[in-house]
């Protein structure tokens, strides 16, 4: 460890992402990526944004991408913040909304990336434990804190936690920030953010990473009352004023533009996770109930580590966790119908072997 660091960055443990091989005829399911390509319309956007203008600064407030996402959602503009990634935005929720004196909350099993901008911020946390079925339960979130996150459909589980659940916590936790962190939500839930000219302390973070297929564009935002909007951007203009270039916010305002590439392909995804499930249950997998482009499985008669390997042998990665309670279970990214069928078909092998 270099003697130049500061006090902070010897005490960082810092996010680790999902594998990015680089070999050949890979089937590629442990990122949650979509399988199917982007917008037509976001690449012509793209194309067309690639001209001398960007000899020029971009918008510091990106003014038409947030108006777009503002009229998609039935809000204002002021109620939206864009940034480079979900991720950029949740760091800019951390340091600005929740960091208090009563510890934040979230869920002992949920995205890895918290505990780290914990660490990077210096806020003090308390997990909350999931429940037998690994599920999220709103009355243990009846604790003084300094602000509640989590992922719905969490994440790596899959499962989701209902509008009226998640109503019931708002109601119970007026004074403090509620983060709801929805990357997966357009793959079978509804949206929080219907809820937000109720609720004031309600701040729901989205992605065009996972259902829009623009994972290699980075475009994130957040919607929420107007002053927690105010507070994300004062921090944004202390860092970097400039978040989204030109080319990333033509994309994603395309992206928003074609609702009907979006949909079939959210739907594609969906009624394949629904026959993966079927087959894995076929082999004697558990596998939890998802709302999101992957799903948790676990099989009571294999050890997780090893069919990972076994499979990646065959040329298809999936994510293990070595994590407690859950090191037996193996999160799989939705592929196409022929990427789902070439790991059932390696599967049988695994689970049949003596």
């Amino acid at each position: 460890m270099s003697q130049y660091w500061s006090k902070v960055v010897h005490k960082l443990t810092p996010y680790t992402p999902g594998e990015q091989p680089k070999m050949a005829r890979l089937i590629k399911l442990n990122t949650n990526e979509n399988p199917y390509p982007p917008s037509p319309q976001v690449l012509a956007a793209i194309q067309a944004a690639a001209n001398t203008d960007l000899r020029l600064y971009p918008d510091p407030g990106s003014d038409r991408l947030r108006e777009v996402i503002a009229n998609y959602h039935g809000l204002q503009a002021e109620q939206v913040f864009v940034g480079n990634s979900s991720d950029e935005v949740l760091a800019h929720v951390f340091q600005a909304l929740l960091k208090h004196e009563q510890p934040l909350l979230f869920p002992d099993i949920s995205y890895s990336f918290y505990p780290v901008y914990c660490g990077l911020y210096e806020i003090d946390y308390r997990t909350v434990a999931l429940d037998a079925d690994y599920r999220l339960n709103v009355a243990d979130y009846a604790q003084p804190n300094g602000g509640i996150i989590f992922p719905n459909p969490n994440a790596p589980t899959g499962c989701l936690l209902g509008l009226e659940q998640i109503e019931h916590l708002l109601q119970n936790n007026r004074d403090s920030v509620v983060v709801i962190d929805e990357a997966y939500i357009d793959f079978g839930g509804n949206t929080a953010i219907t809820l937000i000219n109720r609720y004031p302390n309600l701040l729901v973070v989205q992605t065009l990473s996972k259902s829009r297929s623009l994972a290699g564009l980075r475009v994130g935002f957040a919607a929420g009352h107007a002053d927690l909007i105010a507070g994300l951007n004062r921090v944004k203009n202390s860092f970097n004023s400039y978040p989204l270039d030109r080319l990333a916010a033509a994309g994603a305002i395309a992206a928003f533009e074609d609702q009907a590439s979006f949909a079939q392909n959210c739907q594609a995804i969906m009624a394949t996770r629904e026959r993966l499930t079927a087959s894995l249950a076929h082999l004697g997998f558990e596998v939890l109930p998802s709302a999101a482009n992957f799903i948790f499985a676990r099989h009571p008669d294999f050890d997780a580590q090893q069919l990972a390997q076994g499979l990646r042998s065959s040329g298809i990665i999936v994510r293990h966790f070595k994590l407690p309670r859950i090191d037996n279970f193996l999160r799989i990214s939705i592929g196409t119908d022929a990427e789902s069928r070439a790991l059932v078909s390696v599967l049988e092998v695994l689970v049949k072997q003596d």
